[in-house]
C-alpha cells in the first residue's frame, strides 16, 4: 500500500517538474519575441518588472499597485498593433517622424482671425502637438492639455520647465522631456487624464530635445549630457549613444528607421536603431542643435551654426550645402522646396540648393525657436521671438498675413480644420494661440455707443452689445487703447446691452476695440470705436494715477 502511495507520489512530482518549467518558458519566449507574435499586441508598460526584459536602470514607476494589475494581463488578443507614432493632424515636433514640417491639411482660409487663446503659466517656449481628438498639448511649466476649444482639460501636477515639443503615441501616451530641474527625466503621460506612467531619470542635464517615435514604439531624443537615447515604450533603456558634445538636435527618423541626429560636436550621426551603433558620421562647419528633416528621397537636410544647409545622401555624403545664414530647423514644401533661416526665411531648391526666393520678416526680427511649418495648400507659418509676432508666407515668397501675439519661440503646429496652433510668452505670462477661419456660430462684434470727443480726465460711458448665434451668454474684452484692458467679464445675456465707464489722461486719438466671447469659450471678431481727447490741463492727482494705470504688468492686451 505505502509504495503504491509513494508510486504515485512520484509520479505527480515528476509531472508538476515539467509542467512548471514549460509554463515559465513559454511566458519568457512570448514576451522576449513579442515582434513575432502577430495576433497579439503587447502590453509591454511595466516589461520590465515582469521578465526584466531590458536594462531598468533610471526607470521610476508611479503606481504599484497597477503594475500588479499589468503583471496579469501582459498579452491581449487584438487585430492590429498599436506601436509609433499617433495618427493625428499633428503628433510630434514638425508633424512627424522625417521632421517635414508639412501637414496634409489646408489653410487656404485661414487669415490669421485669433479664435481664442488660452493663458498658461510662464513662458511657452514649447511646441505644440495634437491628438486624434483635436487635444492640443504644449509645455511650459506644466504640461498642458487644451480642448479644441480652448478650455484646459488637464495640466499636470508637477512643476516642470518644458522647452521642447512632446510626442504622442498610438497608446494615447505622451512623452516630454525637462531642463533646469535637478534632475531632469523623460516623461510619459497618459493624454486621458495626464497622470504619470513612468519617467526615465536623466540626472542634471537638459532635454531641449524633442523626442521622436518610431514604428515599433521606441522613443528617442537627445540630452545635454552628450547622449542620444532610445528608450522602450515600458521606458527602460534599449541603448543610448555618447556623441562628442551636448546633443540639442531632435531626433529623425528614416523610411529605413535609421536615427539622423545632430550634435553640438559638429557632427550629423546616423545611427542603426537596433542598438545605436554609429551608421556614419557628416562634419559640418560648426555645431549642430536644431534637428534634421528628411525628402521623400531619403535626402537628409541640417543646418550647422556655420550658417550653411547641407544636403546629405543617405549614405553620408554631400549633395550640396547653401548659406542660409544658420537659424531654425530645415522643413520640407509641398514640392520639396527646402525651408530655413535666421533673419531670412530661405526658400531652397532641393536639386542644387540655389535660392528660390527670401523673405524678411522686418528690422529687429529672428525666426529663432519658430521653426517654419507648411499646408496642404503651400502657406508657410513661421513664429518672430523680437517682432512677436506669427507670419503666413504665400509659396511665392509674398507676405499673406502676420499678428502681434508676443515674443514667439514656438514651431506651429496645424489641425485638421487649418488652425494654426502656436505658443507665446508676454509680460511673464505664456499663452496658446489658436488662429483660423471665424467660426460662423459666434458672437457678433460688439455695437459700441458712447462720446467721439472728451476731455483728459473725465469719465465717460459707453455701450456694448453682441449677440450669440445660437443664444449663449457672452463675456466682454474691452482694450482702451490706453495700455488699460477690461479683461473678460460676465456673463451677460445675448443681445443684453451693457455699460463700462473709462477715462484718458493724455490727449489723443484712441481706438477702443471689443470683442464677445461665448459661453463655450466661442470668440468673435473685433469692433472698433474711435474717440479723440483734446490737449488740455491735467491735474497732478489724475497723472499720478494715470502713472499705475500705463503699466499694467499683469494685464495682456488683445491689441490686433
Amino acid at each position: 500500500m505505502l509504495k503504491k502511495i509513494y508510486g504515485t507520489l512520484i509520479i505527480l512530482l515528476l509531472i508538476i517538474s515539467g509542467i512548471i518549467p514549460s509554463i515559465y518558458a513559454y511566458n519568457i519566449t512570448m514576451l522576449n519575441n513579442k515582434t513575432n507574435t502577430e495576433d497579439y499586441s503587447f502590453d509591454a508598460y511595466y516589461v520590465s518588472e515582469i521578465v526584466g526584459y531590458g536594462p531598468n536602470i533610471n526607470c521610476e514607476e508611479p503606481n504599484n499597485n497597477y503594475i500588479e494589475t499589468k503583471k496579469i494581463n501582459v498579452l491581449k488578443k487584438n487585430s492590429e498593433s498599436l506601436d509609433g507614432p499617433m495618427d493625428s493632424a499633428w503628433p510630434m515636433y514638425c508633424h512627424d517622424v522625417c521632421h517635414t514640417g508639412r501637414s496634409p491639411y489646408s489653410t487656404a482660409d485661414n487669415y490669421g482671425f485669433e479664435k481664442w487663446r488660452c493663458e498658461l503659466i510662464e513662458d511657452a517656449k514649447g511646441s505644440p502637438v495634437i491628438d486624434d481628438e483635436g487635444v492640443i498639448y504644449i509645455g511650459a511649466t506644466h504640461l498642458y492639455a487644451v480642448y479644441p476649444n480652448g478650455t484646459i482639460k488637464w495640466e499636470n501636477d508637477d512643476w516642470l520647465e518644458i522647452f521642447s515639443a512632446p510626442a504622442i503615441d498610438e497608446n494615447d501616451v505622451i512623452y516630454v522631456g525637462t531642463i533646469w530641474a535637478m534632475p531632469n527625466y523623460l516623461y510619459a503621460f497618459y493624454t486621458s487624464n495626464g497622470t504619470l506612467k513612468w519617467k526615465y531619470k536623466i540626472g542634471n542635464d537638459d532635454i531641449l530635445s524633442s523626442p521622436a517615435i518610431a514604428s515599433d514604439g521606441t522613443v528617442y531624443f537627445g540630452c545635454s549630457d552628450h547622449n542620444i537615447y532610445a528608450l522602450y515604450p515600458n521606458g527602460t533603456l534599449k541603448w543610448k549613444y555618447e556623441t562628442g558634445s551636448q546633443v540639442l538636435s531632435s531626433p529623425a527618423i528614416g523610411d529605413d528607421e535609421t536615427i539622423y541626429c545632430g550634435s553640438h560636436d559638429t557632427y550629423l550621426y546616423a545611427l542603426y536603431p537596433n542598438n545605436g551603433t554609429v551608421k556614419w558620421k557628416f562634419p559640418t562647419g560648426y555645431y549642430v542643435r536644431v534637428s534634421p528633416c528628411i525628402a521623400d528621397d531619403g535626402t537628409i537636410y541640417c543646418v550647422s551654426r556655420d550658417g550653411y544647409l547641407y544636403a546629405v545622401y543617405p549614405n553620408g555624403t554631400m549633395k550640396w550645402n547653401t548659406n542660409v545664414h544658420a537659424g531654425t530647423s530645415p522643413t520640407i514644401g509641398q514640392d520639396g522646396t527646402v525651408y530655413a533661416g535666421w533673419k531670412e526665411l530661405y526658400a531652397v531648391n532641393p536639386t542644387d540648393g540655389s535660392v528660390k526666393w527670401t523673405f524678411d520678416p522686418g528690422s529687429d526680427r529672428t525666426i529663432q525657436g519658430g521653426t517654419p511649418c507648411n499646408s496642404v495648400d503651400g502657406t508657410i507659418y513661421f513664429g518672430t521671438s523680437d517682432g512677436g509676432e506669427i507670419i503666413a508666407v504665400n509659396p511665392d515668397g509674398t507676405e499673406k498675413w502676420r499678428k502681434q501675439i508676443g515674443t514667439c519661440e514656438s514651431a506651429p503646429a496645424i489641425g485638421e480644420d487649418g488652425t494654426v496652433y502656436v505658443g507665446s510668452r508676454h509680460n511673464m505670462y505664456g499663452y496658446l494661440h489658436a488662429i483660423g477661419p471665424l467660426d460662423p456660430n459666434a458672437p457678433t462684434a460688439p455695437v459700441i455707443k458712447g462720446e467721439t470727443n472728451g476731455i483728459a480726465g473725465e469719465e465717460y460711458q459707453y455701450t456694448f452689445k453682441s449677440t450669440s448665434p445660437l443664444g449663449r451668454e457672452v463675456y466682454y474684452y474691452i482694450d482702451w487703447s490706453d495700455n488699460t484692458v477690461s479683461d473678460w467679464f460676465g456673463p451677460f445675456s445675448s443681445g443684453e446691452e451693457i455699460t463700462e465707464s473709462h477715462s484718458w489722461y493724455y490727449e489723443g486719438n484712441y481706438t477702443i476695440k471689443a470683442r464677445a466671447k461665448d459661453s463655450e469659450n466661442l470668440w468673435g471678431p473685433w469692433s472698433e470705436f474711435e474717440i479723440t481727447i483734446p490737449r488740455t490741463r491735467v491735474s497732478y492727482n489724475s497723472l499720478f494715477i494715470r502713472f499705475f494705470n500705463r503699466y499694467p504688468f499683469l494685464d495682456y492686451p488683445l491689441n490686433h
